[in-house]
């Protein structure tokens, strides 16, 4: 029987078991022991670089309301599960201010600027 925390990529080297478009794709697996031996898999904290005052690497949004973050992951990268790209371009701990207020002015990542 296969343990359900466990995947057909924990078999390859050097595979993760998160997909390329998730914000933990890059984020290293740390593995906790409990005193049963029972191994359980986690990703370690993802740490993002301070962020850059480089207008050139983002866009500004004015939030309408009843907009969300995964609305304007759709809108601007065509897939809603990469909001995470947007929160990550703003300094908040709860993503959900960000859209909270409509007249917020929040930074989008452009392709190839803001890299968490």
């Amino acid at each position: 029987m296969i343990d359900p925390y466990e995947s057909a990529l924990d078999a390859i080297p050097g595979a993760h078991p998160y997909p390329r478009t998730s914000r933990y794709h890059d984020a290293e697996i740390g593995v906790h022991r409990l005193p049963d031996g029972t191994e359980v898999r986690y990703a370690k904290r993802r740490l993002l670089p301070p962020l850059s005052a480089d207008a050139e690497e983002t866009a500004p949004h004015t939030v309408n309301s009843g907009e969300r973050l995964d609305h304007l992951g759709q809108r601007y990268f065509g897939d809603p599960g990469q909001w995470w790209q947007i929160a990550d371009a703003n300094p908040v701990l709860d993503p959900g201010e960000l859209t909270a207020e409509p007249g917020r002015e929040i930074d989008i990542p452009l392709p190839g600027g803001f890299h968490g």
